[in-house]
């Protein structure tokens, strides 16, 4: 079997999460497929990014405008694989019929929060989800949640989507020492203990809410750290720490890599993730694996992932989350308990174990055997 994988997303230099999931799951899957042949597709050649194997090759189809709708459709036009996956995007609309499509679908946030997406990125997203929900021949679903999602309001058939959720590297995202901590918190200047967000910096995430919450936690000598990249819509959510009188304690470091992202999840009091919508949570799985106790909503996809290893909280409630705040913050032992917890609750996941799980989706496709459930993730 020929898998065709659009790789295209893992040039990006900075990698959010459908850029290191394209990442993590093709690396697992060279890591455990030794029978299948793999060909990569790339916009263009990525950096710091191998794949040795043997049953591995690439190539490189210089970037377009539109890229997927163009070279990338020519290349399986011409030269068609048995499957074409998609790990994070959407398929040639002009494809040969023989052509088995794969699309990993990672959310639908752009149908259940249209305010907080502008309105070029609305209109782009839902149209590429419904298009590959009618067209792909298969979905994967990275949680229940968002299956229940792609059922409910695409009418996608559930026989149509397969639940494989993601994996945690645990050779990068693992407990660091106290001399690691102490380091890479000189590096980016934190003086004082610090709670710590990860992800997008944009509405979708709650962040007003959270930077409002923490304001009214009122913690002496701690501050709020907020990891990731400037995303949309985000002048309200700048201007918070201002208008709540927290300025000097609210830091924001941009994109940080997976050098020092480790280091500072497990120097932190805890993860503050009350997103209002997930369709996994990667940073969940992540904090677990470093020691770092986590508090995040209580509905949807991150309360399915955190299960009771986390504080969940009504992302809503602002009251609620700045009490949640408050008491990981002055409860040692609430926060012992969450990072043993944690630690339990990441050993289900695995990145081979999603590669196996995807393999799995692949098989039953190329053999036009997808009467029926495909058996999903069991964690």
């Amino acid at each position: 079997m020929i898998v065709g994988i659009d790789a295209s997303r893992i040039a990006r230099e900075d990698k959010t999460g459908t850029e290191n999931y394209s990442a993590n799951i093709i690396k697992a899957l060279a890591q455990v497929d030794r029978k299948n042949h793999y060909v990569l597709y790339f916009n263009k050649i990525p950096r710091f990014f191998e794949i040795g194997q043997t049953n591995f090759s690439t190539r490189v189809l210089p970037a377009t405008r539109f890229w997927t709708q163009g070279r990338l459709a020519f290349e399986c036009f011409l030269r068609p694989p048995d499957i074409l996956f998609v790990p994070a995007h959407t398929i040639p609309v002009i494809r040969r019929p023989i052509l088995k499509t794969v699309v990993t679908v990672h959310d639908l946030g752009a149908q259940f929060l249209a305010e907080y997406h502008q309105y070029p990125q609305k209109i782009y997203l839902n149209w590429s989800t419904e298009y590959v929900a009618k067209f792909a021949t298969h979905l994967i679903s990275i949680s229940k949640s968002t299956k229940k999602d792609l059922m409910s309001t695409l009418k996608v058939p559930g026989k149509k989507i397969s639940v494989v959720y993601e994996g945690v590297d645990r050779d990068v995202f693992y407990p660091r020492t106290k001399e690691e901590i102490e380091r890479v918190k000189v590096k980016y200047g934190l003086t004082k203990r610090y709670f710590i967000y990860v992800g997008t910096i944009q509405p979708r995430k709650n962040l007003v809410r959270l930077i409002t919450a923490f304001a009214r936690a009122k913690l002496r000598e701690t501050d709020l750290v907020l990891v990731g990249s400037q995303g949309w819509l985000t002048d309200e959510i700048n201007a918070a720490p201002k208008k709540f009188s927290v300025s000097n304690h609210v830091r924001f470091l941009g994109y940080v890599d997976n050098e020092d992202l480790p280091t500072l999840y497990s120097g932190a009091l805890g993860l503050t993730f009350p997103s209002l919508y997930e369709g996994f949570g990667l940073p969940i799985l992540e904090a677990f694996a470093c020691d770092c106790p986590v508090l995040t909503s209580e509905t949807g996809a991150t309360a399915e992932i955190a299960q009771t290893a986390a504080f969940l909280v009504d992302p809503l409630d602002t009251e609620a989350i700045a009490k949640g705040i408050k008491k990981l913050a002055t409860d040692r032992a609430l926060r012992a308990e969450l990072r043993k917890k944690g630690r339990e609750r990441t050993v289900g996941f695995s990145w081979e174990k999603t590669a196996e799980q995807t393999i799995k989706v692949f098989e039953k496709v190329y053999r036009n055997n997808v009467k029926g459930q495909i058996p999903n993730a069991k964690r």
